[in-house]
């Protein structure tokens, strides 16, 4: 596939990882531009990323003024896409190893046919690695619980792990998007059902960040219960 992909990371302290991602996803998809979306890390994240860009000329870093959540990062990231008019692919995927770089050329070579791409952990062949067991019935039930109430015709409703043609991103309004974390992503996919979009799943082993600490909280699980519900009244 010959067209013009940008791949989406936000990151907020992952000094960690940030430089290892890099290097896997220049190794996998060395084509594609890389946008890393930082919200002001105290640990130096943007420091690295700057430190980087003479080594890899397609690495840009969108520095924000701070910490606003998930949602607002990759909306922010997506109208920035979208004016630039630049490419066809946007890629948007954790920064802390969950998601693997070397399933990028797969979803690429299946998604002529499709508008959407998932690397999905509850498809046929997909799983989960490293997370304990109260954290893989959450996952599961959250998703089962978002299909129910949303009718999604997926699998891996909450994934962040997703490859999305840049027209049919322009279809969507992002005003009325005001979730975050998980609840941004199944609100976004939704969006992406209501206006059309052909989704394809293929499997992925999804692995707990390697360092950093984990970005779950209270705040997090609760507005995901409640996501379902106000996605669908939004919509009507």
């Amino acid at each position: 596939m010959n067209q013009r992909l940008i791949i989406v990371l936000p990151t907020y302290n992952e000094a960690a990882n940030i430089a290892g991602i890099l290097a896997d996803l220049n190794q996998a998809v060395p084509e594609a531009a890389i946008m890393v979306v930082d919200d002001n890390s105290p640990d130096g994240t943007a420091k690295i990323v700057q430190d980087l860009q003479g080594r890899y000329p397609k690495l840009r870093l969108y520095s924000r003024a701070g910490k606003e959540g998930l949602g607002k990062a990759y909306i922010d990231a997506f109208q920035k896409v979208l004016a630039e008019e630049a490419y066809d692919w946007v890629l948007m995927m954790d920064a802390d190893f969950s998601h693997d770089p070397k399933y990028i050329p797969q979803m690429l070579s299946v998604s002529d046919n499709f508008d959407c791409v998932i690397g999905s952990r509850y498809c046929v062949g997909g799983a989960t690695a490293g997370w304990e067991w109260w954290r893989q019935i959450l996952s599961k039930f959250g998703n089962l619980y978002c299909r129910v109430v949303t009718g999604l015709p997926i699998n891996d409703c909450t994934g962040g792990f997703n490859l999305m043609r840049v027209s049919v991103l322009g279809r969507l309004n992002f005003n009325v998007i005001d979730l975050s974390g998980y609840a941004f992503i199944m609100e976004l996919k939704y969006s992406l059902f209501k206006a059309g979009t052909r989704f394809q799943e293929i499997p992925i082993i999804f692995h707990n960040r390697r360092g950093g600490e984990s970005k779950l909280s209270n705040h997090i699980i609760g507005e995901g219960i409640i996501a379902p519900w106000k996605m669908i009244i939004r919509k009507k």
